[in-house]
């Protein structure tokens, strides 16, 4: 994972690429223009101080004289604090557009994300997406913010500089110039080697980030299969490189720089020689060559560092590139304009115009293949399933019980054929319609940090503090209440993890109570648990389906025997349907399935 981050990026600067941020920039125009105007003011005087400098020691120094001095020192001391009022203004509004713009990013990013179908979460890693919306979003604004004005401060600077040089003296300005492109070869040289060494670094980074994550979320796992210390190994090797590629940046790093001072110094000491003789034979005021070593000393710095900001911005390039791409991806599940228009969206719903639902589902030829498939794993299935109507969904392991449950849910939709609810295509509503409508308890149900009540008040957000209780009472979670030490404001922790799987099963039955929906998908997970709890939620479960559309994924064939209808699954197709009884007599697939968990149960019962 941590590779697919961290991919090596070697493209070109292009505009193209930068041009994706503009309608987030566009918003922060009047501050990004000022910052732009008060660093080329800055970069100007910068040019300009070696020239107060000069006059100072023709004027003063070499003249024997104090005449005007102080309209000098006022002059000089009123632009360093216009300069430095500058900075003040220029740091506060690159800070603001910096946290601004990163904050705009993550709001778009999470936005986006709202949007995105479940085939998309089902292919892309928590950690991919965690990186896009914190990490590259941070880089993105910090090298908007400083990196874009730096590079402007440094051409400006630079190219001025040079300007005053040859204004000054032509012969001086030629001796600089002969040493800037050894620099410049140097800085090439050396910057590419430091930019791909400082990549690995980040890389190896993201690596350990993951390997420390891993260990902390598996260290259970890690100690019961004794692997501590093959962890322990890859970790070493893992720290190892990142040591190595560490020292390699700072070896570069070490080399580099004395490199740049030195024929910097070079290049000062040709002023001071060439220009100390002009000055002694009257061909040059001193004060001229203490502005032109000033010159000398400082025009380097700014060329390195436009080496180095080139290098950073075009690194950007590969953070920006991932989250434009992000936000460029389009849901496989959208609403049409139309239904858009009528029923809203997820963010700006018109619940005023959404009809109420009944609960009759049919499958009218319907063929459907996943995005990434080639095969077909439905072909020509119709089904009706009237309003109330309780379906198992019954199969092995993989053998495809989801399919029919995503496509009824319309988290996927056919590849050909239709969906009807209530009589219409599901196309012709609005996806938060549907959804709306229904509650799904997942096998091992996701709670969200925070309090047992706000976990239950998530299926009704307006719901009063008696209707989640009764909600509770209704599916007997209130029996894990009355155990938690504050009761409804009780901590469930990161995922519900202080409570059991079956604890965590009741609590998200409250919830679906709750949002009271007329379609209910139920993943059955009850063989890990305690008699107690499972015969708790049996009868939550009982409660949940009266009068509504039921969908049960059935893990114990023995929990479905009362099911309206058994839709039986092999290898991604549906083999068998009808009720417990008949499919028992035709002793087909779904019997010797049935025979072989009654026999293991028997045998886990007698061993017990």
């Amino acid at each position: 994972m941590a590779a697919m981050e961290e991919q090596e990026y070697n493209k070109p600067f292009s505009f193209k690429i930068w041009k994706g941020l503009f309608p987030f920039l566009k918003p922060y125009r009047a501050p990004l223009f000022l910052i732009v105007a008060l660093n080329m003011f800055s970069a100007l005087i910068d040019i300009v101080m070696p020239l107060f400098q000069r006059y100072a020691i023709d004027n003063f120094i070499e003249a024997e004289t104090t005449d005007h001095l102080w309209a000098f020192g006022l002059t000089y001391g009123a632009v360093i604090l216009v300069q430095a009022l500058g900075v003040v203004i220029f740091a506060s509004k690159a800070m603001y557009v910096e946290m601004s713009l990163g904050r705009d990013l993550k709001r778009a990013c999470f936005v986006h994300l709202q949007t995105l179908s479940f085939s998309y979460y089902n292919v892309t890693p928590v950690g991919y997406l965690l990186a896009r919306v914190m990490s590259d979003t941070n880089r993105i604004a910090g090298t908007t913010a400083w990196g874009l004005v730096d590079v402007l401060w440094a051409l400006c600077y630079v190219i001025g500089v040079f300007i005053a040089m040859f204004a000054l003296n032509v012969q001086l300005a030629l001796l600089i110039i002969l040493v800037v492109p050894a620099i410049a070869i140097l800085t090439v040289f050396f910057q590419k080697r430091i930019l791909h060494w400082n990549r690995r670094v980040r890389k190896i980074n993201s690596q350990i980030t993951g390997a420390y994550n891993e260990g902390i979320v598996g260290a259970k796992t890690s100690k019961t299969l004794v692997i501590e210390e093959a962890n322990h190994k890859d970790f070493r090797n893992l720290t190892g490189d990142m040591y190595r590629s560490s020292i390699k940046v700072a070896r570069l790093s070490a080399t580099y720089i004395p490199l740049v001072l030195f024929l910097s110094s070079v290049a000062t000491a040709l002023v001071m020689w060439r220009g100390g003789h002009m000055v002694l034979e009257d061909l040059m005021m001193l004060g001229t060559l203490s502005a032109f070593t000033s010159y000398a000393v400082g025009i380097f710095e700014p060329i390195q560092q436009l080496a180095r900001l080139f290098a950073d911005l075009i690194s950007a390039q590969a953070n920006i590139e991932r989250v434009t791409g992000l936000l460029e991806q389009k849901p496989d599940i959208q609403d049409s304009p139309a239904v858009v228009e009528k029923y809203g969206d997820a963010f700006h719903p018109k619940k005023e115009n959404w009809e109420p639902i009944r609960g009759d589902i049919e499958f009218q030829d319907v063929s459907f293949r996943y995005p990434d498939g080639e095969e077909y794993v439905l072909e020509h299935f119709s089904l009706k399933i009237p309003a109330g109507t309780t379906v198992a969904i019954v199969g092995e392991t993989g053998a495809g019980k989801s399919t029919l449950v995503n496509l009824a849910c319309r988290f996927f939709e056919p590849t050909s054929g239709k969906i009807l609810i209530d009589g219409r295509d599901y196309r012709e509503r609005s996806q938060l319609w549907l959804h709306s409508n229904i509650g799904y308890v997942l096998q091992n149900p996701h709670l969200f940090s925070g309090t047992v009540r706000e976990n239950i008040r998530y299926g009704k957000l307006d719901a009063t503090d008696e209707q989640i209780e009764r909600a509770a009472k209704s599916v007997s979670a209130d029996t894990v209440v009355d155990k938690l030490e504050d009761g409804y404001n009780s901590n469930v922790g990161e995922g519900g993890d202080r409570l059991s799987t079956g604890e965590k099963q009741l609590i998200s039955f409250a919830r679906a109570v709750l949002a009271d929906p007329r379609i209910f998908v139920l993943d059955e997970a009850t063989s890990s648990i305690d008699t107690r709890t499972e015969q708790l939620i049996q009868n939550a479960i009982s409660h949940l389906l009266q009068n509504r559309t039921s969908f049960l994924i059935a893990h114990r064939l023995s929990t479905i025997r009362q099911a309206d209808l058994i839709l039986v699954v092999k290898d991604g197709r549906i083999v068998e349907q009808g009720k417990h009884r008949e499919l028992l007599e035709k002793k087909g697939y779904y019997y010797s399935l049935y025979s072989k968990q009654f026999a293991e149960e028997s045998m886990m019962k007698a061993l017990s």
